[in-house]
């Protein structure tokens, strides 16, 4: 977990999607230990996360058991973080699915599926934060990408399009409401060895195949992920916007 210490976070109210598990869980901590009143929204049950959380760090989030497909079940769920919290000042879409698929089996119901929670969730989460963060003189909105798209990945075209559309919903959000004070950043990681990905895909031979790739010759953990969303979270970055932060150990380059 990041030593780095975000002062301006302490008492923020903020929201973070997917954040009872892999990277979510270590952002959902990484704001716990910066004194934040965070919020986070997943689908399974997380209550023992949330005991361990309050016990690890003296800071006790709010768990919303929620599926983010169902748009008015998250909006009620942001509602009630405002309500306990106050205006959500620092949203983090992280939520996603990258299940593995093949462009020829995709069907409407799959790709309607895919991007309604890799895509359609986050832009209306972002809308739904948009008034609360006028009335407050601003806020940060961190919207998870991924290296995927930008690596030219097959395997997941229909995630691999939303990871791009996160970058264009970004932007035009972050031009939008920019006169609000309202910061919008994509933050896109490499191949995080989250359980998940260590249960499903991590065999040696492709870990040892994408290391190669890195210019840094370690495998990110989840832990790594959570210092730059603080600093995207916090006034430290106060001028930074529309961008999009890649955290992958130097697979890809921007510019």
């Amino acid at each position: 977990m990041s030593h780095a210490t975000f002062h301006d976070l302490k008492d923020a109210s903020v929201f973070i999607t997917g954040g009872g598990s892999g990277i979510g869980a270590s952002l959902t901590e990484g704001f716990l230990r910066q004194g934040a009143k965070v919020t986070f929204v997943c689908r399974s049950d997380a209550y023992d996360f949330v005991d361990q959380m309050e016990a690890e760090t003296g800071n006790r989030p709010l768990f919303i058991q929620c599926d983010i497909t169902d748009i008015p079940a998250l909006k009620a769920a942001m509602a009630d973080s405002a309500k306990a919290h106050g205006a959500i000042t620092t949203l983090v879409n992280n939520a996603a699915n990258d299940q593995r698929h093949t462009t020829l089996e995709v069907d409407e119901e799959f790709w309607d599926w895919a991007q309604s929670i890799n895509l359609k969730a986050y832009f209306f989460a972002c809308q739904a934060v948009m008034e609360g963060m006028r009335g407050a003189g601003g806020g940060s909105i961190i919207n998870f990408t991924s290296i995927s798209y930008m690596m030219g990945n097959a395997g997941y075209p229909a995630y691999t399009t939303a990871n791009s559309g996160i970058n264009g919903l970004t932007r035009s959000l972050a031009r939008e409401f920019g006169p609000d004070k309202i910061r919008v950043n994509a933050l896109a990681p490499g191949w995080v060895l989250t359980q998940k990905q260590l249960d499903m895909w991590a065999e040696p031979a492709a870990l040892a195949a994408h290391l190669d790739r890195q210019c840094l010759k370690e495998h990110l953990a989840p832990a790594d992920i959570v210092a730059s969303t603080l600093f995207l979270a916090s006034r430290a970055s106060r001028m930074i916007t529309g961008q999009a932060l890649v955290v992958d150990g130097g697979v890809v380059v921007t510019g």
